[in-house]
């Protein structure tokens, strides 16, 4: 009898485990869905009038990043896969992963990943609200987030984000403003709901990105404790979709620009479509 008590309290145990985690599933789903809905329906085309004031390495970028006459939309959404990972610059413990993502600047941000194999499988989601993360599918690891230190350090993740994949969603306006930095780097601005995150943007001569750099809120130091530090990454193999010139590959981390910066997300982007609202 004790066998079948104890039978029936795991059984309960993994079933409130599995429930749980489609829950998780679902809030994904639904923010996405949110984020869609951002989309603009028949946006405005892209011509090079909208970035004529703009400082010359900012002009370079966008007509590099769209070609004129592309619909200007501002939600994207990303298959990815490559490398993720798990240490520091010492024991990268790098795990393939795969990763969908529906980017939505600046309102935010879903990335849905799995990573690793067997045993150590994990995956989960990243968001504006939300860090959560399974291991096997069962097991939450990873579980933080709405609070103000983790709503700042996404929107400056997503917001760098769309600088190199959603160009239109950093066009001048109200609440984006561009200014020189140098001959061949410009920062970006975004104002949205009481936050605010500059990102610097270098190009080449014919305006292709080379890499972002920001200061990140973000804990990942020694310490453990909120704070300003350099976060980046470098931009490559650019390809065509639907007129937006965007790299498919990516490697990002902290401290970007010392000498400890650590790569820990590496991404090949597989597909960019510009998804809307249903």
């Amino acid at each position: 009898m004790i066998l079948v008590w104890m039978m029936v309290v795991i059984g309960i145990g993994l079933a409130g485990l599995i429930g749980w985690r489609q829950l998780d599933r679902r809030a994904d789903r639904v923010e996405m869905d949110r984020l869609i809905a951002t989309q603009p329906p028949g946006p405005a085309r892209f011509s090079r009038d909208m970035v004529a004031e703009l400082p010359e390495p900012a002009r370079r970028f966008f007509t590099f990043a769209i070609a004129e006459g592309t619909p200007l939309y501002t939600v994207a959404r990303l298959k990815m896969e490559g490398r993720f990972g798990m240490g520091d610059k010492a024991t990268p413990g790098y795990v393939p992963m795969t990763a969908t993502q529906v980017l939505g600047a600046p309102h935010g941000f879903v990335w849905a990943m799995s990573a690793g194999a067997g045993a150590m499988r994990m995956g989960g989601s990243d968001s504006g609200t939300w860090t959560r993360f399974w291991l096997y599918g069962l097991v939450p690891v990873a579980r933080f987030g709405g609070d103000p230190d983790h709503r700042r350090s996404a929107f400056g993740r997503y917001v760098a984000e769309a600088v190199f994949w959603t160009p239109a969603a950093v066009l001048p306006g109200p609440d984006v403003t561009w200014e020189p930095v140098s001959e061949n780097t410009a920062r970006m601005t975004m104002r949205h709901d009481g936050l605010q995150q500059s990102v610097e943007v270098t190009v080449a001569d014919d305006g292709q990105p080379l890499y972002v750099a920001f200061q990140r809120w973000s804990d990942a130091n020694p310490e453990k404790v909120h704070r300003l530090q350099p976060f980046g990454g470098y931009l490559s193999a650019f390809r065509d979709f639907g007129g937006f010139c965007l790299p498919t590959h990516v490697e990002a981390g902290n401290h970007f620009g010392t000498d400890d910066y650590f790569p820990f997300f590496i991404a090949e982007v597989r597909e960019i479509t510009f998804p809307q609202a249903e």
